[in-house]
C-alpha cells in the first residue's frame, strides 16, 4: 500500500455515491481509502459496509470544516479529497504519484477533468477550453510562483477533486471554513506563495459531475459567490480590475447552471 489517501467526503443520500466509491477502489495502485460525513444516515454507512470502507462521523458540516476533518483523518503524506459524485479514471493515481516522484518538489498534483452531465461526459465548453489554456503554464514552469499566481489571478482553474495534496511538504492543510465556495482556491493562493512545485497532468482523469443538486450549482446561483470571487481575485489585483475581471468570470461560471 502506498503513503496515499482517498478520503471521501459525503453527505445527504447522493445516488452517485456508490459509482464515487468504485472508481477510487478501483485503482491500478492500493490506496487507503476512508469516508467522512457530517450527516451520518443508513445510505452512507450501507455503501461504506458494503465495500469495507471506515466511515469518520463529525459535527457542524460546511465545505471547509467537511475538508479539514477529512484531512485530519487521513494518516498518509499524500491525500485526496474526493467529492461523492465524481468519478476517477482507474490510471488517477497511478499518474499523480508518478509526478510526484517526477518532481520531488510538487505541493500538490491535479490533473485536467472531464465534466458529466447525464450520466456521461460531455465535449468541453469553452469555460473549461479556457482554465485549461490558463493551466498550461504549469507544464513549462511549475515551480515559479509569479507563475503559479498568474494562472490562479483570472479565476479558479484547478478542480478541487483533481488534485493530491504533498503533506510532506505543505505540512498541515487548512482550508478557509469561512467560505462557502472558494476555500480551495483560498488555499491554492496560500500554497502558490511557498518554495515548491504545481505539478500539472493536461489529461483527463476525473470526471466532476455537474446536476441540479450538486454544491457548485447551487453556490453559483447565489451572491455569495460573487461575493467570494471578488474577495479572490483582489488578492492578485486592484479592486477596480477585480471588479471587472470578476465580471468575465461570472459569465464563464454561469455556464454550469447550463444542464443540457
Amino acid at each position: 500500500m502506498i503513503d496515499h489517501t482517498f478520503v471521501i467526503c459525503a453527505y445527504g443520500e447522493s445516488p452517485y455515491l456508490e459509482t464515487c466509491i468504485r472508481s477510487v477502489m478501483n485503482q491500478t495502485l492500493f490506496s487507503q481509502v476512508i469516508l467522512v460525513t457530517s450527516t451520518e444516515n443508513e445510505h452512507i454507512r450501507r455503501m461504506a459496509y458494503t465495500y469495507g470502507i471506515p466511515v469518520m462521523v463529525h459535527q457542524n458540516g460546511g465545505l471547509g470544516r467537511d475538508w479539514n476533518f477529512g484531512m485530519s483523518c487521513a494518516p498518509t503524506g499524500y491525500v485526496t479529497l474526493v467529492h461523492q459524485d465524481d468519478v476517477y479514471t482507474r490510471h488517477y493515481l497511478e499518474r499523480i504519484m508518478a509526478r510526484f516522484v517526477e518532481n520531488g518538489r510538487g505541493l500538490i498534483a491535479f490533473s485536467d477533468y472531464g465534466e458529466i452531465r447525464d450520466g456521461r461526459f460531455v465535449r468541453p465548453n469553452r469555460n473549461l477550453k479556457i482554465k485549461k489554456l490558463l493551466l498550461k503554464p504549469l507544464t513549462v514552469a511549475p515551480e515559479n510562483p509569479q507563475v503559479r499566481r498568474r494562472v490562479l489571478s483570472l479565476g479558479n482553474p484547478i478542480c478541487c477533486p483533481a488534485v493530491t495534496y504533498n503533506r510532506h511538504l505543505t505540512g498541515e492543510i487548512v482550508f478557509d471554513e469561512t467560505m462557502k465556495t472558494n476555500s480551495d482556491w483560498k488555499l491554492w493562493e496560500s500554497l502558490s506563495k511557498m518554495e515548491g512545485a504545481f505539478l500539472y497532468i493536461p489529461e483527463i482523469l476525473v470526471g466532476h459531475r455537474i446536476h441540479e443538486d450538486s454544491a457548485t450549482s447551487d453556490t453559483i446561483a447565489t451572491q455569495v459567490r460573487r461575493q467570494e470571487d471578488l474577495e479572490m481575485l483582489s488578492a492578485f489585483w486592484p479592486d477596480w480590475m477585480a471588479k471587472g475581471i470578476g465580471k468575465l468570470y461570472r459569465k464563464g461560471e454561469a455556464g454550469n447552471n447550463q444542464l443540457e
